[in-house]
């Protein structure tokens, strides 16, 4: 039977991107739409990440712990994880509604519940100020989800790892930024008395870098505002459909119906299986990043290396540097070069060997009894390695948009992916220094067994990474 003209059926199990026949030249990407993306892209991360460096002081002045400062770093915990929690019960629910009324209100909305959470957490003068202004943070705020979404629609199989490879160089940036605003800008009363003599500044001394912050959002939310086009193809102006190329012709995908699918009818393999990745590398990562400040700053005989706040902070912001640089040159090219789930399952490799570098430098330190160029060396290769496992992100997000069955559902994909991810980098952190504790105290497999623990779940994640298909075709096809 000959079915060369039998119409192609779509239903939600079909993956949005198809196969091929041909490689298609790559495709320029949409340069001022990706651009102002970055922008909110980056604005973000620097208001998340500039209370880190006074959140422990802030707790210490409110007098929070009466005094315990052992049980400061609990309620810092606390309120670091909130955003989290908060991000995991509501981001779906964003990313829906960017399903059904367009993805430039959802972001706006975004946009002005972080600038305002941020200026309620430099005013809040208890406990219970800071969890309600980050809890608003979390719940008022689904554009990370979103935001991705408008990348997969700006791009095709082409140039979608060019768009990704975007994301995680705004969070490096954003990651180096936000902290050096925090620790700067905090108590200014002492820093620049002459400016900043007002009462005002004694009694919220970490206003300052809140509202340097929010002022960052102000300007991100004027640029969409004015600036940025709908990508949603039912919102969607004839403007930007023209200027992407599309056709007057809707895909099939997005006839089938204008109302989003349940989200159980999302839950198939196809889709199921690329967020399952994203999950267990977002409980990895999370994990990777509670540990490395902890093993650095753990004293020598307890198998740490003993460095201070401030080396800690410069290695970090080296580490943040050069995964971005080596993101915005490279990923790309390779994800061309050797195909995106090949450079997903060598980047996730990597995390055992990084496991691995942490017994190694306890190891020699103790052998040698101080930290000297063989630790410095054996530190720097476990950067080497750590650059390479953040290439992960960029391809699990491609497999992400890449699985979603239509575009009226893109976004509904993207939010079921940030919840897991959400929940995942709820639990991480906990379960990461909590396991690093109990090594050491109760000295299990020589202090060691944190990292057998973490190493078995990235040979989880290995196992998940082979299920992924093994191309991404063009979805236009």
């Amino acid at each position: 039977m000959d079915t060369s003209n039998s119409p192609h059926i779509i239903n939600e199990t079909t993956p949005l991107v198809t196969a091929g026949a041909s490689k298609k030249s790559k495709t320029p990407l949409p340069k001022l739409q990706i651009g102002i993306l970055m922008i909110l892209q980056l604005v973000e991360p620097i208001a998340s990440m500039s209370i880190f460096p006074y959140i422990n002081q802030l707790i210490r002045e409110l007098d929070i712990t009466g005094g315990d400062d052992a049980a400061v770093g609990y309620y810092a915990g606390i309120i670091e994880s909130l955003f989290f929690v908060a991000q995991t019960l509501t981001v779906l629910r964003w990313s829906q509604l960017s399903d059904r009324i367009g993805r430039k209100p959802v972001l706006l909305v975004g946009l002005s519940g972080t600038c305002i959470s941020m200026l309620c957490f430099g005013l809040s003068t208890t406990f219970w100020g800071l969890v309600i202004s980050r809890c608003m943070c979390g719940i008022l705020n689904g554009n990370v989800s979103v935001m991705k979404t408008m990348v997969g629609e700006l791009t095709d199989s082409t140039n979608m790892a060019q768009g990704f490879a975007l994301i995680p160089i705004m969070w490096c940036i954003g990651g180096f930024i936000g902290p050096l605003i925090g620790g700067t800008l905090a108590r200014p009363q002492d820093n620049w008395p002459g400016l900043f003599a007002h009462p005002f500044w004694s009694k919220y001394p970490y206003f300052l870098p809140c509202a340097v912050s929010a002022c960052g959002l102000v300007l991100g939310f004027f640029v969409l505002l004015f600036f940025l086009e709908e990508t949603l193809s039912t919102k969607r102006r004839p403007k930007l459909t023209a200027t992407l190329g599309i056709g007057a012709d809707i895909d099939n995908g997005e006839s089938l119906s204008q109302k989003s699918m349940p989200v159980r009818s999302l839950l198939t393999p196809t889709i199921v299986i690329p967020i399952a990745n994203y999950a267990m590398l977002a409980l990895l990562d999370i994990a990777l990043m509670a540990l490395l400040p902890l093993f650095l700053s753990t004293p020598t005989y307890l198998g740490g290396l003993g460095f201070t706040p401030s080396r800690i902070g410069s290695w970090m912001a080296i580490f943040a540097m050069a995964d971005g640089v080596v993101q915005a040159l490279f990923f790309a090219k390779i994800v061309d070069w050797v195909g995106p789930k090949r450079l997903f399952t060598v980047a996730v490799s990597c995390f055992t060997p990084v496991m691995l570098m942490f017994p190694v430098m306890s190891w020699l330190v103790h052998t040698r009894g101080m930290v000297d160029y063989t630790t410095a060396f054996a530190l720097i290769s476990q950067l080497v390695l750590m650059v390479m496992w953040d290439m992960a992100y960029g391809t699990v997000f491609m497999f992400i948009t890449a699985s979603a069955p239509a575009k009226n559902v893109l976004g509904a994909v993207n939010g079921l992916s940030q919840t897991s991810a959400s929940m995942a980098r709820v639990i991480g952190p906990a379960f990461a220094t909590s396991l690093f504790a109990v090594s050491k105290e109760h000295n299990i497999l020589n202090g060691n067994a944190v990292y057998v623990v973490l190493i078995i779940l990235a040979g989880v994640l290995r196992w998940l990474g082979s299920q992924l298909p093994d191309e991404i075709q063009d979805r236009d096809e």
